[in-house]
């Protein structure tokens, strides 16, 4: 198992936790709508990070980047699994392919 599926089984886990003791059951318990709102806040920090060139920075913000993806889609009930599915469907397939393919 690698640090992300670590991180992805541990926010499931967390989902049953007290809100008052974890951060992670804190932001799951306020619904997904709030999830999506940090996840969106976390990525414009990464944003400017890499915009400044801050390298420790950028790092950290990222993190806080990938975890708060987890937590969205945990409270989506969307799994790690699922997304790099996908991730491996796209595999060798052209971005500009890939995007002229999907259905609007």
């Amino acid at each position: 198992m690698n640090t992300l599926e670590t991180l992805a089984h541990t926010i499931e886990a967390r989902k049953s936790a007290d809100p008052d003791s974890s951060w992670t059951a804190r932001l799951l318990a306020q619904g997904p709508e709030k999830a999506a709102e940090k996840f969106g806040e976390e990525a414009v920090e990464a944003i400017i990070e890499a915009v400044k060139g801050d390298r420790a920075a950028l790092t950290r913000e990222a993190a806080d980047v990938l975890y708060h993806l987890l937590v969205m889609l945990t409270a989506r009930e969307v799994t790690l699994a699922e997304v790099l599915a996908e991730l491996d469907r796209r595999a060798g397939t052209s971005g500009i392919a890939e995007k002229a393919a999907r259905t609007p």
